[in-house]
């Protein structure tokens, strides 16, 4: 989970956007996106820490092995309205009926049959920013019409978080001793910035634009990703 700047004195909505892979590394589709008319009251992180199952012979209490770091995960919970008691942002597109605004997230969260398995997604709000597959999915309709028809339902969402080939490596340090980052870029960043505050050093600026395969160190948007390797 990474974090991004938020917009103060703003009302931001919870958005989910599908991406495209770019080899094993996920691109958001604007155009394959849903936001939350209203946002999750709780949500909940988690990542944990797997150890070996077997304490190494005669060893004095400093328990087991370290194996590895199991993948985050990302749950909340929203509410889907009907009844147009909820005020509609000016900009969101939200379809009347909760069915129909069950159906576009679906479409975006749920499994793809071209890939064989669900798209990664990217989540965002407020100073949030979690990239992963969806896990489970809940739906507990509360409020009908005479005739049947859902006016409200309580959806819980659960995602797995995903990380490249790339990323999983340099988190896991293979390379070298010293650790590596993973950066998303704030609005004034800047490359040689970033380096002076990772490594101490701004003359690395250039390596690590080639590591991340910019067209030049000046090329930088907020909200981008950036992995600043070990130190050989």
């Amino acid at each position: 989970m990474s974090i991004v700047p938020s917009l103060a004195g703003k009302k931001a909505s919870l958005k989910i956007t599908a991406c495209s892979m770019q080899g094993d590394s996920p691109s958001p589709d604007p155009s394959r996106a849903v936001s939350l008319l209203i946002n999750p009251s709780e949500l909940s992180f988690k990542r944990k820490v797997d150890f070996s199952g077997c304490v190494p012979l005669g060893d004095p209490g400093s328990g087991r092995n370290f194996n590895r770091v199991m993948p985050d995960e990302l749950s909340f919970s929203t509410t889907f309205d009907g009844t147009g008691v909820v005020p509609v942002p000016l900009g969101m597109n939200l379809k009347p009926e909760v069915e129909d605004q069950l159906n576009d997230l679906m479409a975006v969260v749920a499994y793809d049959g071209t890939e064989h398995q669900p798209d990664v997604v990217q989540i965002v709000w407020g100073t949030l920013l979690f990239e992963g597959r969806l896990t489970d999915i809940d739906v507990d309709y509360t409020l009908f019409r005479p005739s049947g028809a859902p006016l409200r339902a309580k959806v819980n969402l659960a995602f797995q978080g995903y990380k490249s080939k790339q990323e999983a490596i340099l988190e896991a340090g293979l390379s070298s001793p010293d650790l590596s980052h993973a950066v998303v870029v704030r609005d004034g960043d800047t490359l040689p910035l970033l380096c002076h505050r990772i490594y101490g050093d701004s003359h690395y600026y250039a390596e690590v634009a080639r590591f991340n395969g910019l067209p030049g160190f000046r090329a930088l948007r907020p909200g981008m990703t950036l992995h600043f390797p070990p130190l050989d």
